[in-house]
């Protein structure tokens, strides 16, 4: 359930594609014009994205089931949330806003306006 909803808010914005990528098993990433926003565990309760490295920081020192992310993203702004319960919707909404910021930060910049705009910050 949890990939099906991460995909369904993906599907929200503009040309993302699901990746599944076979050397790591087959697991699914999502991307905009070939770069990556998130990285996801196949049930979708293993999250990686990209945020400002301010709020990276801030979430990782504020939530305990997020960390920064291995293989040197941590450094430059990527966390990930390692689900430990069901989410609820309070936890579905942070989900949402760390995956369109995601989506910002790496999408050209056309395309990260428009949902900026979309979400009343541009």
């Amino acid at each position: 359930m949890s990939l099906e909803r991460v995909t369904e808010i993906c599907g929200r914005l503009p040309e993302w594609e699901r990746v599944d990528i076979e050397a790591w098993g087959g697991e699914p990433t999502f991307r905009i014009r070939g770069k990556n926003f998130v990285f996801s565990s196949h049930d979708g309760r293993i999250l990686s994205f990209k945020l400002g490295k301010e709020e990276a920081h801030a979430v990782v020192a504020s939530d305990d089931e997020c960390d920064p992310t291995g293989y040197g993203l941590g450094r430059h702004g990527w966390i990930t949330l390692v689900m430990t319960a069901t989410p609820d919707d309070d936890r579905w909404d942070e989900i949402e806003e760390w995956i369109r910021t995601s989506y910002t930060l790496v999408a050209p910049k056309k395309l990260a306006r428009a949902v900026l705009e979309a979400d009343g910050l541009g």
